[in-house]
């Protein structure tokens, strides 16, 4: 028999209450809670906060204090460690060899100030039974590498310290319009980009386009640039090939000086599996950080799996958590590959269709008791700040508050979203789309979490595969973008893809999200030099030109979503939750939803147009305030701007009285309608 669960009997059942499905996993749900709160207790003793306790890297890595360096790490494994590098001619000398702590195999070294200067290179020579190794510090903050040999090495690096412009950033109260961007293929050059470079470059045009959050990939230090900054090996190094950390400072100061939050895509979901420059085998022990075995390994991702019932891992992570905010004053986190935490199986190639798949032997409870923690440490250091999991299954909770049962993340990406355009582009003609089907597709989302909206990710149209533009416009984008010539697939690629924007923006749950270039239509694949291109940058990077080119195509479809951006701003869209559908036709391949006082009507048909439609409203009068078949934007004109349309009573045969104002709805067209009165 299932238990009754009142809505507010205990703290830990109130998710169960806003959803009933999960009254048989009560039990379950407030056995990870008091799990979270035992793991807590462990950390801490009692005796501290997280928060504080967060603070691994102010122990460990290589600090100053007064006249004299001190270094600290962690090599329970090891049975010897000498700091090498340029200041000893890279020999194990006794001088600069560490001595094991009684506590925890923490080891240190004390040095008069003199012995190191600021630039100099450094790696630990760490010895353990049967073998010894050159590794970087766990904790280093600033990792360089060798453009010869492309091996990295820790560098020391005490500059002056950053003054920043905007020393406490207040956060915008609108809901997230996410702006998420690499920084090395940023530029329009076939080259790696800096933050200097977007700083000055591509800031302004984020700023420009109407969002209010930048989301920075691949900031942790990564060996290898084709990884797209998911194979950290430096977890405290902001990735030196973009510039200094300094560099990094600015870029963030100068976002914040534009009234722009900055998050960070966070990897602690895996590991490099490069030994000399990251954590495996760090001491020794392929399960120093990481699981023992097999389960220590990502066979997918050719990484490696961090374990999150360690004390000393969690003490790593949390830590890291909190780095980034203290030390580059970022704004929050979207954290990579939760799924694949989750999961003992990462949840690859499984598809969650029962409650009971989120619990039970598959769950790796340490992982979610992780997160729990992380979010605690986050939003303690900085009330403010905002952190999105990147989670495909649907986990019950995820972004739920603790105090409800949850697990403390602010939003969770929508990330069925994007996968179901590309499926209904590549399987179904757009004159047979079902209104009805991609109406649910676009909403269904759990009531009591937010979801960050989004029409494509960078994943689409990595190593080969397509944007959406490009699948709907093909090779026709190379030569027929021109304003001067017609061409019936570029008008359907571009029609078909404002109103796929303005649908997935109508509906989205508390935010939106963009990847760099999509909002123009960028027309190739993402492609990071590697050997089977020969090493070519020519498909990681930016085409700005093409959107900056008045000559093209490509401007209408930005300046579409720049007015996509100012009215979700404008009013407030995020902020109204309920959605009303008034309009679903799947034979005329018509849709239309109500929120935020605001009408979005859209015709997918891609053959009739339909003059004085009826449709059901409020009364009273309501004017266009956005035109997707505008001039401005590439479409045909055939709307005049600025219109306005009165609603009229209507008897209908069954007596029912309805309110209904008719609208002109040309072919593959979209509008928004505000009541005025």
């Amino acid at each position: 028999m299932r238990r009754k669960v009142k809505k507010n009997d205990r703290g830990e059942m109130q998710i169960v209450a806003g959803d009933p499905l999960l009254c048989a996993h009560a039990t379950e749900i407030a056995a990870r809670q008091k799990k979270i709160e035992a793991r807590e207790r462990q950390l801490t003793g009692a005796r501290m906060g997280l928060a504080d306790f967060a603070s691994g890297h102010e122990y460990f890595g290589l600090h100053r204090h007064g006249d004299e360096w001190v270094f600290r790490e962690w090599a329970p494994h090891a049975t010897s460690i000498f700091l090498i590098g340029d200041f000893n001619g890279w020999r194990m000398d006794h001088e600069f060899s560490l001595r094991r702590l009684t506590e925890g195999g923490n080891w240190e070294l004390h040095l008069p100030q003199a012995k190191l200067k600021h630039g100099d290179l450094y790696k630990l020579s760490v010895h353990w039974p049967g073998g010894h190794g050159e590794r970087i510090p766990a904790y280093t903050r600033r990792a360089v590498q060798d453009p010869n040999t492309k091996l990295f090495a820790a560098q020391v690096w005490t500059p002056a310290p950053y003054q920043w412009c905007v020393k406490a950033f207040t956060p915008s109260r609108e809901a997230p319009r996410i702006y998420e961007a690499h920084i090395g293929m940023a530029l329009a050059e076939g080259r790696v980009g800096t933050f200097n470079e977007f700083r000055e470059n591509i800031l302004p045009r984020v700023v420009d386009a109407g969002y209010n959050t930048l989301q920075l990939m691949a900031i942790q230090e990564h060996p290898y640039y084709g990884s797209f900054g998911y194979h950290v090996s430096s977890y405290f190094a902001a990735s030196s090939r973009f510039g200094t950390p300094e560099d990094l400072k600015h870029l963030i100061d100068a976002a914040h000086e534009a009234g722009i939050s900055v998050l960070m895509d966070i990897v602690h979901s895996h590991a490099a599996r490069n030994e000399q420059e990251g954590l495996s085998r760090f001491d020794g022990t392929l399960y120093q950080y990481f699981h023992e075995g097999p389960r220590g390994f990502h066979w997918a991702w050719d990484s490696r799996c961090f374990d999150y019932a360690k004390p000393e891992v969690l003490h790593f992570l949390l830590s890291n958590c909190r780095y980034w905010l203290d030390e580059y004053h970022f704004d929050g986190f979207r954290f990579d590959g939760v799924t694949s935490m989750l999961y003992l199986d990462h949840g690859l190639e499984k598809i969650f269709t029962r409650y009971a798949d989120y619990f039970g032997k598959n769950v790796d409870e340490d992982a979610l008791v992780y997160l729990a923690l992380a979010n605690k440490v986050v939003h303690t250091v900085c009330p403010a700040a905002v952190t999105i999991a990147e989670d495909v299954s649907g986990m019950p909770g995820l972004a739920a508050p603790r105090e409800k049962g949850g697990y403390g993340f602010d939003y969770r990406l929508a990330m069925g979203v994007p996968d179901y355009w590309i499926k209904l582009i590549k399987e179904t003609p757009d004159g047979k789309w079902p209104m009805g089907n991609l109406y649910y597709e676009l909403t269904n989302r759990r009531a009591d979490e937010k979801t960050i909206g989004y029409a494509e990710s960078h994943d689409q149209a990595l190593v080969g595969d397509k944007t959406l533009i490009f699948r709907l416009i093909d090779a026709d984008m190379y030569d027929h973008m021109s304003v001067f010539q017609s061409n019936i697939r570029v008008e359907r690629g571009i029609a078909l893809h404002k109103l796929i924007r303005l649908v997935t923006l109508a509906t989205a749950g508390n935010g939106y999200l963009n990847f760099m270039g999509n909002e123009f239509g960028h027309p190739e694949w993402i492609d990071f030099p590697r050997e089977g291109n020969n090493w070519s940058y020519k498909y990681a990077r930016r085409q700005w030109g093409l959107r900056d080119d008045t000559n093209l195509r490509y401007r209408f479809l930005a300046e579409f979503d720049k007015a996509m951006m100012h009215l979700s701003a404008e009013y407030a869209l995020f902020d109204a939750q309920k959605i009303r559908l008034i309009l679903e036709h799947e034979e005329n391949q018509l849709l239309g939803v109500e929120r935020a006082g605001l009408v979005f009507l859209f015709s997918f048909n891609p053959e009739k147009s339909f003059p004085d439609y009826p449709i059901d409203l409020e009364p009273g009068e309501y004017r266009l305030i956005l035109d997707s078949d505008s001039a401005a934007f590439g479409g045909h004109g055939r709307i005049i701007a600025g219109q306005t349309h009165f609603t009229q009573p209507t008897r209908l045969l069954d007596g029912s009285l309805r309110h209904r104002a008719t609208v002109y709805l040309p072919t593959r067209t979209a509008f928004v309608l505000r009541r005025t009165a």
